[in-house]
């Protein structure tokens, strides 16, 4: 299975590879098999050719001229012939074989009626190979004995190269039309990862294929409706944000004409906590619209201007910013100073003080590591804290919080950004907060 591809693409590709390869080595050997019967009927056309040019030259000369001739005749490399008077082939014995039958039947009957000879045999040779032994007129026999070469149609230079260069040529081919077949799919993965960070995107060509363009209408049509559905849920927030304002200016001016102090200030109080939430809630539905340009900047800036601003409104150093290398990356950068902002300013508010380090790109990915000494969080509430509107009552006081606005919105836009931003308590106490952005 390691090298099975992980992609369709490299699946699609291997096994047409291995599919078409298999069928040309089929279809080649096939063609060999065919060539080495080619090959068979060629020698044994070239066996009775030359049998009956030597029982012929010997046939029809005198005998005392016979020995001298055998010398003298020509052969195929391999090939004897002598004048004995016994055959090399017993009788009965036949070669086995169509080609054997072919040397019988094709020997007795070429040439003229006159000078055929009396019998033939064809069959093994004694110490291997073929026989063929004619008899003369005179009671002598002409026994010619020879080897044929096997045929060896895998060693043949062309043979190979048509393999390669048919291979090759399916390889290519393959490629070609596997890489056109499914673009389409690579176009809808990176549609709907850029669809993930921003519903604003420009929609898929509809064009290809039936089946193509019908999953492009598909996902436009789903990155339509859930581009209504966000924009409707952020003007309603804003509606309802901005709506609130009005009687909650209401409810202050008449509270100021409440007797009793203390009332008075419990009901201002709850008022400045209502306008704090509807401020919050609107900054969080104008997040969701915003249309800021992403641009490179340098992160290691952005990191120690989020670290100064944090230390001037402490009139402290609460903050420290660790970082080595300057990194650029793409991003929106008030989106990305807000959202570090967010994490830094939960820091210093829950625990005083922290320290942001900016690691090592590692997996294409950068990661911002924000620590503190802090109480933490329960475990399973490291996950409840990302949705709007939620506190963790427990360790961190509804005094000192804000409107739970300010991890949802930090998530928000690094997950606009591709990254993300995820909670885990310190083995020594604390928080790490891991920020995680495209390289």
């Amino acid at each position: 299975m390691r090298l099975w591809p992980a992609s369709i693409a490299g699946r699609t590709f291997l096994v047409l590879l291995i599919g078409l390869f298999a069928a040309q080595v089929v279809g080649l050997t096939i063609h060999a098999v065919d060539r080495v019967g080619l090959q068979r009927a060629a020698q044994g056309r070239e066996a009775m050719a030359r049998t009956w040019a030597v029982w012929r030259t010997v046939v029809t000369a005198p005998p005392p001229l016979r020995p001298d001739l055998i010398e003298t005749v020509e052969l195929p490399e391999g090939f004897r012939a002598s004048l004995d008077p016994a055959p090399f082939v017993r009788e009965g014995a036949a070669l086995p074989g169509p080609m054997g039958r072919r040397l019988s039947e094709g020997l007795g009957r070429m040439g003229p009626p006159r000078l055929r000879p009396r019998e033939v045999r064809v069959g093994e040779a004694p110490g291997g190979g073929v026989a063929a032994a004619l008899r003369l007129p005179e009671g002598e026999w002409l026994n010619i004995v020879g080897r044929w070469p096997r045929p060896q149609p895998w060693s043949s230079p062309a043979f190979l190269a048509a393999l390669a260069v048919m291979t090759a040529a399916v390889a290519g081919l393959s490629f070609w039309a596997v890489r056109r077949l499914t673009a389409p799919l690579r176009e809808l993965a990176g549609a709907a990862e850029r669809l993930g960070r921003d519903v604003s995107t420009p929609p898929l060509p509809e064009r290809g294929p039936r089946e193509v363009a019908q999953a492009a209408a598909a996902f436009n049509t789903m990155q339509a409706r859930i581009r209504r559905f966000v924009e409707d849920r952020t003007a309603m927030l804003a509606a309802i944000g901005h709506d609130l304002r009005t009687p909650i200016t209401r409810m202050r001016l008449r509270a100021e004409f409440v007797e009793d102090e203390g009332v008075r200030a419990k009901m201002l109080a709850d008022l400045a906590e209502m306008e704090a939430m509807v401020a919050a809630t609107l900054a969080f539905a104008r997040d969701d619209a915003a249309a800021e340009r992403a641009v490179p900047l340098d992160l290691v800036a952005l990191l120690r201007t989020v670290a100064d601003e944090a230390n001037d409104v402490a009139g402290r150093e609460v903050v420290t910013a660790e970082a080595s290398a300057h990194r650029t990356v793409t991003a929106r950068p008030l989106a990305l100073k807000r959202a570090l902002g967010n994490l830094v300013g939960n820091a210093v508010a829950y625990a005083g003080s922290c320290r942001v380090r900016l690691a090592q790109p590692e997996g294409g990915m950068i990661r911002i590591a924000i620590e503190d000494d802090g109480p933490g969080i329960p475990e399973d509430e490291l996950e409840r804290v990302f949705q709007p509107f939620h506190r963790v009552e427990r360790s961190r006081s509804r005094e000192t919080g804000g409107a739970g606005l300010g991890l949802p919105i930090a998530r928000t836009i690094l997950r606009g950004h591709g990254g993300d931003v995820t909670l885990a308590n310190r083995p020594g106490g604390g928080l790490a907060v891991t920020v995680t952005l495209p390289a």
